[in-house]
């Protein structure tokens, strides 16, 4: 598992549940990307995009987007 940090707000490392706990409209790019945070949202940000197909590169610059325009933090 890769802990590494892409950001001060994105920890690869974090679950998709704890994501969306701390911000709430990530779950539209997580939908966007086909991942799944509802079952699946145990599982850390990069073993999550890696088990749904996503590329974990586009998926972080889209989760940082929503952040950088205010959205869903808690």
């Amino acid at each position: 598992m890769t802990t590494s940090r892409y950001s001060n707000t994105i920890d690869t490392g974090a679950t998709v549940n704890d994501i969306l706990a701390a911000h709430p409209a990530a779950v539209s790019v997580f939908n966007a990307f086909g991942i799944d945070a509802c079952c699946g949202g145990d599982a850390p940000l990069d073993e999550a995009a890696r088990r749904d197909g996503a590329d974990l590169t586009a998926l972080i610059a889209a989760l940082l987007e929503i952040l950088a325009r205010g959205g869903g933090t808690r």
